[in-house]
């Protein structure tokens, strides 16, 4: 746990069903923090009005596994609302999945948020954007001082608060990255959303095997064609290796989505055979989650 934290006992690691209610001082990180908490597989809800609190308790209650985890984001622009996430916060002894998370940041870290953005205080009105800080920690003093974490972000990046709701909030067995491995054909064009493209057109193509033509690299017939071509293997196991230590920094970034292209001419034999071979390579990497698709396998 880090200086920035102070928290209640048990107030970090959540139960099964969980609402955690994100709130606290504009400017403070709550888009940050409602970003790292959908990427760990949260259900956010942002804006909601806090008296809406205790139906959602209800429903999460109630709900299957899509509702486990369910963040709520109120943010000071809910005026007297606040005063209604107050009373909701009386249940957190009689229902402890709720938690309440303050985000929270010095004077000088706020004003030159604000000013970097170029954007007012919502509370500074006439006045500066002091004026408007001032006003808002009055308005949250109470919310703050029931709540069960209070984050300080004055001296965190962005990248450091997501990486410490991670510490927080992730799962035990949560995956620290999902990887999307895909087969495509370079005559459909390179997939837009890949990290990393790779080319698997200096092996023989099977295409031009009679036998072979109507078969995909998912067929054992093909796969042991391309991967016993020499070169194959060998390519295979170094990219392997040669992404593990990516995605192990894909983890401490905080990144948490990779995809990895592998093409050949028209995604149905040599891309396939070895996407499939490196997605059982990779995929027992601890916390990495390897999801495969084929772009192109259905294509004439």
């Amino acid at each position: 746990m880090t200086d920035a934290v102070s928290e209640t006992p048990a107030a970090g690691r959540q139960p099964a069903r969980s609402v955690l209610v994100v709130t606290g001082m504009a400017g403070a990180g709550r888009s940050t923090v409602s970003n790292a908490l959908e990427d760990l597989g949260w259900y956010v809800v942002d804006n909601l009005p806090p008296q809406m609190l205790r139906p959602l308790l209800d429903l999460a209650g109630h709900s299957d596994e899509r509702l486990n985890r369910v963040a709520v984001v109120v943010d000071v622009r809910g005026g007297q609302l606040l005063t209604e996430l107050q009373d909701a916060g009386e249940a957190v002894g009689t229902r402890p999945n709720l938690k309440l998370l303050f985000l929270e940041a010095n004077d000088a870290a706020l004003v030159r948020r604000f000013e970097a953005v170029r954007r007012p205080h919502p509370l500074q009105g006439e006045g500066t954007i002091l004026d408007g800080i001032a006003a808002e920690r009055a308005t949250t003093a109470a919310v703050r001082e029931q709540s069960d974490i209070i984050i300080d972000t004055s001296e965190l990046n962005i990248h450091q608060l997501a990486n410490l709701v991670n510490e927080l909030f992730a799962d035990d067995d949560a995956p620290g990255v999902r990887v999307t491995l895909t087969s495509f054909g370079f005559k459909y064009g390179v997939p837009t959303d890949a990290d990393m493209v790779a080319d698997a057109r200096f092996l023989p193509n099977p295409y031009w095997v009679p036998e072979l033509r109507p078969h995909t690299g998912k067929d054992a017939d093909v796969s042991e064609f391309v991967l016993g071509q020499p070169g194959a293997l060998d390519f295979v196991e170094r990219y392997a290796d040669a992404l593990r230590p990516v995605l192990s920094g894909y983890q401490r970034e905080n990144k948490s989505h990779a995809t990895i292209a592998i093409g050949c001419t028209g995604g149905k034999h040599r891309s396939v055979a070895v996407v499939e071979r490196i997605a059982s390579l990779i995929a027992a990497q601890p916390g990495v989650v390897v999801k495969v698709k084929h772009r192109d396998l259905g294509r004439e």
